[in-house]
């Protein structure tokens, strides 16, 4: 009997027990083999876990009402001066017309740090205080002279619960341990109802149904509020999209990542399969149980990563609520998680996995039967079915993302934001999903141009790319799309942090030290010390500051800052105070008077500050004003800059490297000369310590301590991020991503060229030629990923960012573009040489069907 092609499926197919036993194989082989898919099951494990982790933490980032911090569950806040000469009786007729209400008096206290504190009376127990109050430990206070601290306040003044307090001119026994729920950083002491006898202000939350109702006509009103209170009312929640919606989306573009590797993955193992599935259709089974098998195989693997997934990250993610609360400043419920979501991504794990499997098996049960018995692979696919819808798609994507509004679409709000926000998206997929189309070609461009004159074992490996490219092409689009977001990240974060106005990183160094002259009385209100005062604590700051063997410098502000015309979102004001260079500020850092150019306004370390096109020096009453939020504009149009409306267009702007750089510290200053050329008032701000060494804790809290006597600011080094750590971090996993993905689809590969092997040993092959092999194999790979990923990064962030080549790559590390051009593929390559090379244990050994 001869056999030459697969006969067609009869109408008998074997019905359910032939499924069933198809299925019982397919399980089987998943326990035999699941060791040569742990690639697979690690990717999907660690996006199930991702995406739990994630969804979780986006949820709980912002409160679950934002009112809450000012409201709790009220429908409005009425606020009376503590100085209204019928505070008693205004409290009672608001009360007794709008109540029930909770009456929060609170009278304003110093800590010493950059939050201020209160001594707030409340009930504990009210109707709508729940979200602004929780006990943490002891009980709350009850009756006169008691008093509940926050853990803040506690430790600025050493107080713990069974000892004293001294406050507002009495002496308070501590019964507990409280915290606003809602705001980790309010700073306050309970007590209880009734014992602040001078409050600043009271505060009334009402939330019955009447107030409901008026505040309902969005009259911004109730009426018969005396003259002297202010009422305020929620802002009103709108749906949006859940923070849950965006984890789902980044899952799903790591889950295309995860499905081109793992295409790769079930193709060789189909592949391996090839002479089994060839003896089982042999027998009868039809093209239906064939494909059977490998869904099967996909099948367990998704359920298997799916489930290890949910417990690693359920398990991250309540390790991580602390830090999560800690960071957000408010508490963290850790069962408040969004479980739609997570059952959205364990199915979409699953479903990955098994479309990944469906693919190579419906490659191989269309494989006659004689063709399968001698387990030669299928001819490779016509590139150009994929070339054309690769390019019209990645032009879409780059058009789309041409036609956002850049950094001024993302710093912007209201419909366009959300039609930029979708733009941006609609880019990103489509730039992403073309250069994945295009990966095939790719391979077979490098195949073609390769040169005669090449070692033979390159050629080799160059042609054992396209004879398998079902499992190359996928390997290449998945290295590719982690080199596109490494570059991506690193583009993106080199014009966000290169930008001289909004600069990023650590506001101060390790021996620094600012002491500021403003008293934070709270919502936003700061109060300047008196003349005596100051003189007092400048003696003061000048002894703390000879016991570190340092200097004291003065800080002084005379009102300048600077604003680039014609920009729009979040770079167009400089994001830190403009101080003055005095003499002792200069010549603390080495700056002498002939070293400034005659004329210069500005002094500034910041590169490339000098050279922004279109840069103002406002001060006074120009268009702008500060608000709770930084400096806004106090109209829809700003007036010409002009002299006489305090403004200069073009400073002249010189680069000094003498002075600090830290966000905080003065970096940038106006010279003498433009204080006296536009006759500016100059004011003292703080003052600024240069210690020898790194300030320790102790010097660090005697400094806070200082600042509390006068209700004023300490402010010492807080780490922020840097462009350098985030375009490392976004190389170091792009790499790292990159090798393993290569690592995985070279070994399989070469382990489907293993009877090609054998051949070449035999021939006399040495162990540097099957080395040069699979190292050419990694290395063609990596280099491709390399510029398809960094070229489709270019130009997809020129596109958004609207910049030029020099704008874009101005500020980018040089160490990390070569190592993403050069040193993936040289990686690669090596590691490659070094894992390969071994000689097969039995030469005329042939695989047969399981």
């Amino acid at each position: 009997m001869t056999t030459l092609t697969r006969p067609r499926a009869g109408t008998g197919n074997g019905g359910v027990p032939a499924r069933r036993a198809v299925f019982r194989w397919g399980w089987r082989l998943f326990r035999r083999e699941w060791r040569q898919q742990l690639l697979v099951l690690g990717l999907l494990t660690v996006a199930v876990a991702a995406t739990i982790w994630g969804a979780s933490t986006v949820t709980n980032v912002a409160l679950q009402n934002p009112n809450y911090p000012t409201f709790g569950t009220a429908a409005a806040q009425v606020t009376l001066p503590g100085n209204d000469p019928s505070l008693a009786a205004d409290i009672a007729a608001i009360a007794g017309r709008w109540g029930p209400a909770d009456v929060i008096e609170n009278q304003y206290i110093a800590n010493g740090s950059t939050q201020p504190g209160q001594l707030r009376a409340e009930n504990p127990h009210g109707h709508y205080n729940s979200p602004l109050l929780g006990l943490v430990s002891g009980t709350y206070p009850a009756g006169p002279g008691q008093v509940a601290l926050t853990s803040q306040v506690a430790a600025a003044y050493g107080a713990h619960v069974g000892g004293t307090w001294q406050a507002a001119g009495t002496t308070w026994r501590v019964t507990g341990i409280v915290q606003d729920p809602s705001n980790l950083a309010d700073e306050f002491a309970l007590a209880a109802p009734g014992q602040v006898t001078h409050p600043s202000q009271v505060m009334m939350l009402l939330g019955s149904r009447a107030v409901q109702r008026a505040i309902g006509n969005r009259t911004g009103t109730l009426p018969g509020i005396p003259a002297a209170a202010t009422v305020t009312s929620p802002n009103i929640m709108s749906g949006g999209i859940s923070p849950a919606v965006l984890v789902l989306v980044v899952e799903v573009l790591g889950l295309v990542f995860i499905g081109l590797v793992s295409v790769a993955g079930f193709s060789v193992l189909a592949q391996r399969r090839l002479r089994a599935l060839g003896m089982l259709s042999a027998i009868g089974a039809t093209g239906r149980n064939l494909r059977l098998v490998m869904i099967t195989g996909g099948l367990a693997v998704g359920v298997t990563a799916a489930l290890a997934g949910v417990v690693l990250g359920f398990a991250a993610w309540f390790a991580y609520v602390p830090t999560l609360q800690q960071a957000t400043g408010h508490v963290v419920d850790a069962t408040n998680v969004p479980w739609w979501a997570f059952g959205t991504g364990v199915v979409f794990a699953i479903a990955t996995s098994v479309l990944a499997s469906r693919r190579p098996a419906k490659t191989m049960a269309a494989v006659p039967v004689v063709a399968a018995l001698s387990g030669r692979p299928a001819p490779p696919k016509a590139v150009h079915r994929s070339a054309l819808p690769g390019v019209v798609v990645f032009a879409g994507g780059v058009t789309c993302l041409a036609f956002t509004g850049g950094w001024a679409g993302a710093g912007g709000g209201g419909a366009g934001a959300a039609k930029d926000a979708l733009l941006l998206l609609a880019g990103l997929v489509a730039t992403i999903v073309g250069i994945l189309l295009l990966a095939p070609l790719a391979v077979s461009v490098l195949a073609a141009g390769a040169c005669p004159r090449l070692p033979v074992a390159v050629r080799i490996a160059l042609r054992d790319l396209v004879r398998y490219r079902a499992r190359s092409g996928a390997a290449l689009a998945a290295t590719t799309f982690a080199v596109f977001l490494a570059t991506a990240i690193c583009l993106v974060a080199s014009i966000q942090f290169g930008n001289p106005l909004n600069w990023f990183g650590s506001n101060l160094s390790s021996s620094q030290l600012i002491v500021y002259t403003r008293q934070q009385l709270g919502g936003g209100v700061a109060n300047q010390l008196s003349n005596a005062q100051v003189a007092s604590l400048g003696r003061q700051v000048d002894s703390f500051a000879a016991s570190l063997h340092a200097q004291s410098v003065p800080l002084e502000v005379a009102g300048p800052t600077l604003y680039q015309a014609g920009t729009q979102g979040p770079h167009a004001h400089r994001n830190g105070n403009v101080y003055v260079a005095t003499p002792r500020l200069l010549a603390t850092y080495g700056i002498k008077a002939g070293q400034i150019s005659p004329g210069t306004d500005i002094l500034t370390v910041l590169p490339g500050l000098a050279g922004l096109p279109h840069l103002e020096m406002t001060w006074g009453s120009y268009g702008f004003q500060y608000g709770p939020g930084g400096l806004v504009q106090k109209a829809r149009v700003l007036p010409r800059c002009t002299l006489p409306n305090d403004c200069v267009a073009n400073p002249t702007i010189q680069t000094i490297s003498g002075l600090p750089s830290g966000t905080s510290a003065p970096n940038t200053v106006t010279t003498e000369y433009v204080v006296s050329k536009y006759h500016l008032q100059t004011q003292l701000f703080g003052w600024l310590i240069q210690a020898p060494a790194p300030l320790t804790a102790t010097q660090i809290s005697a400094a806070q301590h200082l600042a509390l006597g006068y209700q004023v600011t300490a402010e010492t080094k807080t780490d922020g991020p840097s462009l350098a750590q985030f375009a490392d971090g976004a190389t170091a996993l792009g790499i790292v991503i990159a090798l393993g993905v290569l690592a995985a689809s070279v070994g399989l590969i070469r382990s489907e060229t293993a009877q090609d092997l054998r051949t070449l040993t035999a021939a006399g092959a040495s162990a540097g030629t099957r080395r040069m092999i699979t190292a050419a194999t990694a290395a063609g790979l990596g280099l491709l990923s390399a510029i398809g990923g960094m070229a489709g990064a270019v130009i997809a962030v020129l596109a958004w960012a609207h910049g030029s080549l020099s704008t874009v790559f101005g500020d980018v590390p040089l160490s990390d573009v070569l190592i993403l051009a050069i040193g993936l593929p040289l990686i690669a390559a090596a590691a490659g040489w070094l894992l390969a090379g071994r000689e097969p244990e039995v030469i005329s050994r042939q695989p047969g069907p399981l």
